[in-house]
C-alpha cells in the first residue's frame, strides 16, 4: 500500500487555503494548516480529522522562524512533506501616496516574502522524493485595479518565484507552479464588499464581469491545485493556471 502523502497549505483557516485542506484530505492526504489564526487551523484541522491526518500550526508565515518550525512540525508529525500550497496572502488598498511604508512592507511580507521562507525551508524536505509547490497568485498578476499597488505587485512577484524555482528544483524532482484566482467567493471579497457603498452593486458589476455567469468558489481553485499537485501534472513545472471563469479573456 501506498505511503500517505502530506500537504501543507499556509492560510489554510479560511476561504481559498481551508478549501484547498479539504479537497486534498478528501484525496486521501495528511494536512498540516499553517495560520495566523491558530483557533481556525485548529478547527479546520478538527473537521479534517475524521478521514485523515491533520495538524493545526499557528503562526505568520513572514516570520523565519514560524515558517522553519511548520515545516520542520509537518514532517515530525506527518512524517513527510510532499505538497506545499502557499496561499496565505492579504490584500492592503491604498496608492503609494497613501499607503505607509509599514503597510507596503507588511504586505509583501506576508503575500511574497512568506512564499520565499516557505519554500526555502521545504525544498530540501522534498529532495529525496520530489515534491510539488503551488504558489496562489491572482488575476491581479496579470490585469491591474487602482488603489493595489502593493497587492498587484506582490502577486505578479510570486509569478517570477515561480519560473524560476521551477527551473532551480526541476533537477530535483520538484515541480513548481502557479494558480491565479479571480473573484473568489471568500471573507477577503466579503471585506471588500463591507467597504463600497452599494453592496448589491457592487455584486451585479461583479457578475457581469464574469462569463460564466457566477462567482467562484475555493473548491474551485483547490481542484486546480490539486491537479498542479498530481501525477496528471507530472510534467507540467513553470506554469500559471489562471481560475477565473475568462474574465481576464472578456477584458475585464
Amino acid at each position: 500500500m501506498a505511503e500517505q502523502k502530506a500537504l501543507l497549505v499556509t492560510g489554510g483557516a479560511h476561504g481559498i487555503g481551508a478549501g484547498i485542506a479539504q479537497r486534498f484530505a478528501d484525496a486521501g492526504y495528511a494536512v498540516a494548516i499553517f495560520d495566523i489564526d491558530g483557533d481556525g487551523a485548529t478547527r479546520m484541522a478538527e473537521t479534517l480529522r475524521s478521514r485523515v491526518p491533520a495538524i493545526a500550526i499557528e503562526g505568520d508565515v513572514s516570520s523565519e522562524d514560524a515558517a522553519r518550525g511548520a515545516v520542520e512540525q509537518t514532517c515530525a508529525e506527518l512524517g513527510r512533506l510532499d505538497v506545499l500550497v502557499n496561499n496565505a496572502g492579504i490584500e492592503i488598498e491604498g496608492d503609494v501616496a497613501r499607503m505607509t511604508i509599514a503597510d507596503w512592507d507588511r504586505q509583501i511580507g506576508v503575500n511574497l516574502r512568506g512564499a520565499f521562507l516557505m519554500s526555502r525551508y521545504a525544498v530540501p524536505k522534498m529532495r529525496a522524493r520530489g515534491g510539488a509547490i503551488v504558489n496562489i497568485s491572482s488575476v491581479h498578476a496579470f490585469t491591474s485595479y487602482a488603489g493595489y499597488p502593493a497587492y498587484d505587485a506582490s502577486k505578479a512577484g510570486l509569478l517570477g518565484f515561480t519560473r524560476c524555482m521551477a527551473l532551480d528544483h526541476g533537477p530535483e524532482g520538484i515541480r513548481v507552479n502557479a494558480v491565479c484566482p479571480g473573484y473568489i467567493d471568500t471573507p477577503i471579497m466579503d471585506r471588500w464588499l463591507e467597504t463600497v457603498p452599494d453592496r448589491e452593486e457592487a455584486l451585479r458589476q461583479v457578475l457581469k464581469a464574469q462569463p460564466l455567469g457566477r462567482i467562484g468558489t475555493p473548491r474551485d481553485v483547490a481542484e486546480a491545485v490539486l491537479f498542479l499537485a498530481s501525477d496528471a501534472a507530472s510534467y507540467i513545472s513553470g506554469a500559471a493556471l489562471v481560475v477565473d471563469g475568462a474574465m481576464i479573456a472578456a477584458g475585464h
